[in-house]
């Protein structure tokens, strides 16, 4: 897979909070503004340092949206600790400590005007895909999203992907959409995509990565936590597939994304 990242640049900067919201329990919606999001491409993260001393690591938080006019970005993330607790008691007009962009994302040039996309995500893995629904759509290809959640409460992003082509929701205790997992439906479907676009949790991937690993244009957006996040640590190693294990990818620096069967997970 070809890198849409091009001249890539790690920058270090304090992005403005334009506003912050609570989309769903636990879930923020956080718009962010600076110089940095002139270099922000689909698929990449960025890694925001939590305003108390006490926490050394950084957060990686996946790219929502990027509006490059605006010089506005958007990340949706889950409170799962007492960093991302800390992140979300931030309001309009603090600043925050963040670097990036960071990683390989999603490339849309694999695709043209009239081909078909399908982007299959779950749960906190959905917001990575709605910039790439988006900049597809944009020029001319049918997208059809498959988004899976716990149960209704936990749904988030069906209207912002539905303005760019169909979405199904799935619930895994049937609260919302179609009872059961993506593969419900994704198994259901009688045509082939051209390319293969996804994000969440390991089990949900294995099945992508299993389902299309012969898939030309297959790709797999994986989340790990991370130190550095610039690579020099190899915290976030995967093993590649293959006899040559020395050649092990970084989630941080090789990744996010990946072609679907080139990895173990």
């Amino acid at each position: 897979m070809s890198s849409n990242c091009g001249n890539r640049h790690f920058l270090k900067e304090d992005l403005t909070i334009v506003s912050q919201s609570e989309i769903a329990p636990r879930i923020f919606e956080m718009v962010l503004s600076g110089k940095m999001v002139a270099y922000m491409n689909v698929g990449q993260f960025l890694h925001l340092r939590v305003p108390d001393p006490s926490k050394l690591l950084r957060r990686p938080i996946s790219i929502s949206e990027i509006d490059k006019e605006k010089g506005q970005a958007t990340i949706v993330y889950r409170v799962e600790g007492g960093g991302t607790a800390l992140l979300a008691k931030l309001q309009a007009g603090d600043s925050i400590d963040t670097m990036g962009p960071q990683g390989n994302g999603f490339d849309p040039s694999v695709l043209a005007a009239g081909q078909k996309a399908l982007l299959i995500g779950g749960g906190i893995g959905v917001p990575p895909l709605v910039e790439l629904a988006k900049q597809l759509h944009a020029k001319g290809v049918e997208v059809v999203s498959v988004i899976g959640f716990a149960n209704k409460d936990a749904v988030i992003l069906e209207e912002k992907l539905g303005l760019y082509g169909d979405v199904y929701v799935t619930t895994d205790d049937g609260s919302y959409g179609i009872k059961g997992y993506v593969s419900t439906v994704v198994d259901g479907f009688d045509w082939t995509a051209d390319a293969v676009f996804s994000c969440g949790a390991p089990g949900m991937l294995k099945y992508v990565d299993q389902k299309f690993e012969n898939h030309p244009n297959a790709y797999l957006s994986l989340e790990s936590r991370m130190a550095c996040g610039m690579g020099a640590c190899y915290a976030c190693v995967v093993p590649v597939k293959g006899d040559d294990k020395s050649k092990n990818k970084r989630v941080c620096e090789e990744g996010p994304v990946f072609e679907a069967g080139s990895i173990m997970l």
